[in-house]
């Protein structure tokens, strides 16, 4: 393929900016009297026809003017954008505001990160929350309510937290909490959660545990936590964003993507599609799925102790504005890895690329 020089570049990349943010095709006289190019309207209508021969730009029938292809979209997100924009200092409150609230588990926090993802980049948000049945057991704590209560707290080497409330003896203090946490901690560590049977379980019991109402309720945390662990969760935001974009104006056209999004096996196909790793931008007919193969989908994997928990990504027009996707992407990483260390659980860790 021809290589662009910088004029070309320039030109392309301000088309696409332009489209992007007006969702019209673009002239070359437009072009002229918005930007400062120092190039006549005429300079630009030849660049802009060397441009579509390259396949770069494309003429919509009804239009004098140009809309990007998904091969200058392409260009846009490997070579032409600039680095990502800073977040406003309103965008970054918006993000803090929505963790406020202490969330109890991985789940939590990515029902309230599909929330916020769709909310600031005004698309469609798909967040995978990875929950097979390979989880390890890692440690569980006690944490008292009163005399008669306590939170019981059980953490897999993946982050995964799971808690209930159970009854505690009367007259059992807080270090014979602690004890009885330490010890089923040391010997449960490092077991699959599918692997911990009755067996194990007896085991422990006969070695911790004196009060049988108390053990009781630990048992049943580990057995319903290894149930539910047994399945991808998958949460969306900002389906009725679609409605606001001008490219699903199409009654039919929407339709179709909303009955994609509410099929909860197709979505978790979507994010699963492919071994890479890493933030990755897929645009237009890069997408393999039917019904999405004119919307581009930004999508990043992350990782926790070398296991996958948990996929975010954003659908929307080709016309999405990636430099602001993938900016709240980024700070949406930094931002989850404070909730962690803050929780005092394994930091969470986006896959390199």
């Amino acid at each position: 393929m021809e290589k662009l020089d910088d004029r070309k570049k320039k030109i392309l990349q301000l088309i696409i900016e332009d489209y992007i943010s007006t969702a019209e095709p673009v002239g070359s006289r437009n072009l002229a009297r918005k930007y400062n190019l120092n190039l006549s309207a005429a300079t630009i209508r030849n660049e802009m026809s060397d441009l579509e021969l390259l396949g770069y730009l494309e003429q919509p029938h009804t239009s004098a003017g140009r809309i990007p292809s998904v091969q200058a979209y392409r260009l846009y997100v490997d070579e032409l954008r600039e680095k990502p924009n800073n977040l406003t200092k309103s965008d970054i409150e918006m993000i803090m505001s929505s963790f406020n609230d202490r969330q109890k588990s991985i789940d939590d926090i990515f029902k309230a990160t599909a929330k916020i993802l769709s909310r600031m980049t005004k698309n469609v948000s798909m967040v995978l929350a990875d929950q097979d049945d390979t989880a390890i057991f890692r440690y569980i704590k006690f944490l008292p309510l009163d005399e008669k209560h306590a939170i019981l707290v059980l953490v897999t080497d993946n982050g995964h937290v799971d808690n209930v409330t159970i009854d505690i003896p009367k007259g059992m203090e807080t270090r014979e909490l602690d004890y009885l946490a330490n010890r089923v901690s040391e010997l449960l560590a490092g077991h699959p959660l599918s692997d911990i049977n009755e067996e194990i379980l007896e085991a422990v019991h006969t070695n911790v545990a004196e009060d049988k109402v108390l053990f009781a309720s630990l048992l049943a945390t580990i057995r319903r936590m290894g149930r539910t662990r047994s399945k991808q969760k998958v949460f969306l935001g900002g389906t009725k964003q679609l409605l606001n974009q001008p490219e699903f104006q199409d009654v039919d056209r929407v339709r179709g993507l909303l009955g994609i999004l509410d099929e909860e096996h197709v979505v978790r196909d979507l994010l699963n599609a492919g071994e890479d790793s890493g933030l990755r931008v897929t645009i237009g007919s890069e997408n393999k799925f039917t019904g999405i193969q004119d919307c581009s989908m930004v999508r990043a994997t992350y990782r926790l102790n070398g296991h996958v928990v948990g996929t975010m990504a954003v659908l929307g027009p080709t016309r999405m504005e990636y430099s602001k996707v993938i900016s709240v992407m980024n700070y949406l990483h930094r931002y989850l890895q404070s909730i962690f260390a803050a929780e005092n659980l394994p930091m969470l860790v986006r896959e390199e690329e």
